[in-house]
């Protein structure tokens, strides 16, 4: 009987053929569930936020004390800007403030009838504005001074505050709460990550990234700026096992 060669070599490149792809499948398989297995793991992780939050009181303040005079001539104008300014440092030497916590700005000075185009002109020509900036860490003090700047505007000082020169409250101590502030909200984030691992049934691991915002102090509200608010939030990626 006569045997074909020609197909016996085709079936058995058919047979060989089929048993590397399965083999090739099979090791395929297998590599591509290991590779997800992977990157199951290294997705296992949650992302948090911490925060820490104090209120701290102000320990310096800058309180500018504005003032404007009105004159016919420049040289009754410098009379009444020096006559001011010497009231108002009378003023803030009587409550115990001292000279080097007191300095003179340039003052701004207005020809008025300048200004005037086809209309009434003012009674004196000159006009010119002048601040003391009081820059002291008494803030107690400065507290309660301010209401008693009325005196002054009885002595004829045209006091003229404005949100351009109004009393500022700062916390300058930030650098030695830092640490501390940080370590609470690293902290808090991570109480919030053993709460989520518990519910998912995991384990809070290690830190894969962290980053630390920006530190913020605010007024604790409109009525009390001596007293500020200071916070940050830390985002903190840990793996979970």
């Amino acid at each position: 009987m006569a045997v074909n060669t020609k197909g016996v070599v085709v079936l058995a490149s058919a047979v060989a053929l089929g048993g590397l792809l399965a083999l090739g499948l099979g090791w395929g398989g297998s590599y591509f569930k290991g590779a997800a297995e992977v990157w199951q793991q290294s997705s296992r992780s949650v992302t948090v936020r911490g925060l820490a939050e104090r209120e701290v009181a102000a320990d310096l303040v800058m309180w500018p004390l504005n003032y404007a005079v009105s004159a016919d001539t420049l040289t009754e104008l410098e009379q009444r800007l020096s006559t001011d300014e010497q009231r108002v440092r009378d003023f803030l030497a009587e409550r115990g403030f001292a000279a080097d916590e007191v300095s003179m700005t340039p003052p701004r000075i207005t020809d008025q009838y300048a200004n005037t185009y086809g209309g009434e002109r003012p009674d004196e020509r000159f006009r010119a504005e002048a601040t003391l900036l009081l820059r002291t860490d008494r803030v107690d003090d400065v507290i309660q001074a301010v209401p008693e700047a009325t005196a002054l505007v009885r002595q004829g000082v045209l006091l003229s505050p404005t949100y351009e020169y109004r009393t500022e409250f700062l916390f300058t101590g930030l650098d030695a709460i830092k640490p501390e502030m940080i370590r609470e909200a690293t902290a808090d984030a991570r109480s919030a990550a053993q709460q989520f691992a518990e519910d998912s049934g995991s384990a809070v691991g290690g830190i894969k990234s962290a980053t630390q915002g920006y530190f913020s102090i605010e007024d604790l509200d409109t009525y009390t700026p001596q007293t500020k608010r200071v916070r940050v939030v830390t985002t903190i990626d840990y793996a979970l096992e």
